[in-house]
């Protein structure tokens, strides 16, 4: 053990943390009322730097993806990541603040046996955030984690935007907990398709016959790519993209040179064709709208990012849709050839991706009733029915008092949370702000918030150049945030978007932190 002087405190601001060096360790400070707190540098979600974040109602926010850290201990307050900070003692002597390059270590906290079992049907973002999360907050009994897939949970969000571009092999996509954690933390992880949860009976049956009954079940079994009633939509080159199986096949199917046709302009069909396209594939996308995601982040930034498909050589068709795909006999099976537009238009394609977007994964489920979507209705606690919650894709839940089914990975994230420590007995609500990104050719996009309607976008930058900040208010009021390569501001909105923000005091929140 050893101090190590790292910086001066008048070197540190109430709004950021300071990134410091001692020997081979890299850490964070920052305060926490007149005292000085030393954490891991980097977030142990993708490894963002923590000093290019925002400190904001005491909560140390990531500049990517937004997890939240409690500045007081390090504690995680919001996914996407799934751990704690590791903090280091520090001591404040004259001024010059010296940090201890041992770690501190938190007591264990004293566990008394639960008999009880709960189970979680999907181990994707929102089932593996509350297996941890239900471990995190002290539950010691039976945790059953049911998942079709026999490797652990993944990160999806990496398929369609550098799996596709063959910057990450399939195989290379980073699991959200490696196997030895769920034998450390006794997590059992059962490989198996549910066949049918009987919620009044509080039972589960796989469809190999294995059942198990429950005291409490969380179902994060997600959104199924919807599939086209098509002539030739069964051809062996028409694909849709949920797992690293279905990336796996598409990089099967197409070679630089072939021509992929992308059905639907959703943010994951977009991602694809800017994907494939950077691996010099022919790209034409049959698109909904004139202009993508308009409804979404309005038409300045829904035409930027257009232009932007076009300049990198995407083709977009609008106003016409597929009508049958045909193929052709080769080494004994059908091969896709052409696509057949509704206006009598033939399209040379290799590949046909469809991404019209998802239904919810709800059929097992009896004696909940379903929303005209598919979905379950759950209330802010995110409970489906007794001892029954839901989480993510599959849940219409309750946002500014409007029923809302929002498909956003952190979302689903923050969601199991909630419902991790109700099953537990807690009061938990959902109060927290949605967040999402998207990748096209380099440039992220970030979105907080929900905005349905707005009367009003006030633009800091240009959108035209991504470097850019929008605020999306109705009424005054700040309901979205839209943002490229402004990391700092919008990551300090992350948090304090949870209280209603006036767009004039929202400007000179931006201003301070750099915007």
């Amino acid at each position: 053990m050893s101090l190590h002087r790292v910086a001066h405190l008048s070197d540190l601001q109430r709004d950021r943390g300071l990134q410091v060096e001692f020997g081979e360790t890299q850490a964070l400070l920052v305060l926490h009322g007149d005292d000085v707190r030393a954490f891991q540098a980097f977030c142990p979600h993708a490894g963002a730097p923590l000093a290019d974040g925002a400190i904001c109602n005491g909560h140390l926010i990531c500049p990517w993806h937004k997890a939240e850290f409690a500045v007081d201990d390090g504690h995680l307050c919001e996914p996407p990541a799934l751990d704690a900070l590791i903090r280091y003692p520090t001591q404040v002597i004259d001024g010059q603040i010296h940090v201890d390059d041992q770690r501190m270590v938190a007591p264990e906290p004293t566990q008394t046996k639960d008999a009880r079992r709960f189970v979680i049907i999907g181990a994707g973002a929102a089932g593996t955030a509350a297996a941890c999360a239900l471990r995190e907050k002290g539950f010691t009994g039976e945790l059953l984690l049911i998942d079709r897939e026999a490797a652990p949970g993944y990160d999806r969000t990496a398929l369609s935007k550098f799996v596709l571009s063959s910057d990450m092999a399939p195989d290379e996509v980073p699991a959200l907990r490696e196997e030895d954690f769920y034998q450390r933390q006794r997590i059992e992880r059962i490989h198996g398709e549910v066949m049918k949860l009987d919620a009044l009976n509080k039972r589960l049956t796989l469809a190999d016959g294995r059942r198990f009954d429950y005291d409490a079940a969380l179902v994060t079994t997600g959104g199924e790519p919807r599939a086209l009633s098509l002539q030739g939509a069964d051809l062996p080159q028409v694909l849709t993209l949920r797992c690293r199986d279905d990336a796996s096949r598409i990089l099967a199917t197409i070679k630089p040179g072939d021509h992929a046709l992308i059905v639907g302009d959703s943010f994951i069909g977009l991602e694809a064709a800017s994907a494939l396209r950077t691996q010099g594939v022919q790209v034409t996308v049959l698109a909904r709208h004139e202009v993508p995601f308009a409804s979404q982040l309005g038409e300045r930034i829904g035409k930027a990012l257009r232009t932007l498909h076009e300049q990198n050589g995407v083709l977009f068709r609008t106003h016409v849709d597929v009508s049958r795909f045909e193929g052709d006999q080769q080494a004994g099976s059908n091969v896709l050839r052409t696509a057949v537009l509704s206006n009598g238009e033939q399209l040379p394609v290799d590949l046909a991706l469809i991404g019209v977007g998802v239904n919810p994964v709800t059929h097992f489920i009896d004696g909940i009733e379903r929303q005209d979507d598919g979905s379950l209705a759950v209330d802010g606690g995110m409970r489906a029915g007794k001892d029954l919650w839901a989480a993510g894709d599959i849940a219409t839940f309750p946002l500014n008092e409007r029923p809302s089914r929002i498909e956003h990975w952190r979302l689903a994230q923050q969601q199991a949370r909630i419902a991790a420590g109700n099953m537990l007995g807690e009061k938990q609500h959902y109060h927290d702000v949605p967040y999402f990104w998207t990748y096209h050719f380099e440039k992220r996009i970030d979105y907080l918030g929900h905005a349905e309607e707005w009367d009003e976008i006030h633009y800091l930058g240009e959108p035209e150049r991504f470097d850019f900040l929008a605020l999306v208010c109705k009424q005054g009021l700040v309901a979205a945030v839209i943002s490229c390569e402004r990391e700092r501001p919008t990551a300090m909105l992350a948090e304090r978007l949870k209280q209603p923000l006036f767009k004039d005091e929202a400007l000179m929140l931006i201003e301070r932190f750099g915007a």
